[in-house]
């Protein structure tokens, strides 16, 4: 089934799970996100940034749509990142349950007049919303991109912005970063920041750049109001070593060959994050 964001997060905070939103930008981690969630009774995120969006066009949707709408497990559709008015229309006119307007760059005032208005749009077709307040880090490593100097996210500020801009949930920088982290960085996130916003705020709270990081900060970071956390370089840096391990011995040239064992291997790292998250078999709770 497809439902919106607000839905599928429901039940997070009251049971104490995240539910894992996994940037796809092909038919073949689709399958991989689908078949572990359907394998797992675990419900999903299926998460698009604007350039994969461009990548897979418009028409793409249609089968991503079909296959979870016929699904026994409950998925969202999520637009990540979306930096526009035109981004979030663009999506919902794909049928995307769910959207994030990112104007964490913009002067504060400006990042809540936009979120208001994407808010105001998207919830008069039953679209969840997803904002974001402070800055996530960058490694170098991911074409999400981020800042080198990470804004952290103020919880006075928060409870203000979600108050004004009504938005779903809110994502909060507390020391993530996009992408896989050099050797040599070790990232700290701070749990007080955390804690604090959650305190303030009864939505659910997203954790975006949540690969790489510590698993046992990441679990923690659940048990404080996460309960949506993005996974795409983890995914993806499986799913290629795959890949490359296997163009470098063969001369295959056949995707149907080649492909399912990087889609098995994308699997296991979902498989891993849904664990730490604590939604394996949660689709039971829908």
């Amino acid at each position: 089934m497809l439902v919106s964001m607000q839905e599928l997060l429901k039940p997070t905070r009251k049971h104490g799970f995240a539910i894992g939103a996994f940037n796809v930008a092909d038919s073949c981690f689709i399958r991989a996100v689908v078949e572990e969630a359907e394998a797992t009774n675990t419900p999903a995120i299926i998460s698009i940034h604007p350039s994969e969006h461009d990548f897979v066009g418009d028409a793409f949707f249609s089968y991503v749509r079909d296959i979870t709408q016929r699904s026994h497990v409950p998925f969202t559709l999520h637009l990540d990142h979306g930096a526009s008015v035109e981004h979030v229309l663009r999506a919902i006119q794909c049928g995307f349950t769910s959207v994030m307007i990112d104007g964490s760059l913009l002067p504060y005032e400006d990042n809540v007049a936009l979120t208001r208005e994407v808010v105001r749009l998207a919830h008069a077709v039953g679209v969840s919303v997803e904002g974001e307040l402070g800055t996530i880090g960058q490694t170098g490593t991911s074409v999400e991109g981020g800042v080198s100097k990470i804004t952290f996210t103020d919880p006075l500020q928060a409870e203000d912005f979600v108050a004004r801009t009504g938005v779903d949930t809110l994502a909060v920088a507390i020391g993530t970063a996009h992408g896989i982290y050099p050797k040599g960085m070790q990232p700290k996130l701070e749990m007080n920041i955390l804690r604090d916003i959650a305190g303030r705020l009864n939505i659910p709270l997203v954790l975006h750049g949540g690969s790489a990081n510590p698993d046992p900060e990441i679990a923690e970071s659940v048990t404080l109001g996460v309960g949506k956390i993005n996974i795409s370089s983890d995914m993806k840096f499986a799913y290629f070593q795959k890949v490359r391990e296997i163009l470098a011995k063969e001369t295959w040239w056949d995707p149907n060959v080649i492909y399912p064992e990087p889609i098995n291997a994308a699997r296991e790292v979902i498989r891993h994050k849904m664990k730490l998250f604590g939604s394996t078999g949660k689709a039971s709770l829908y």
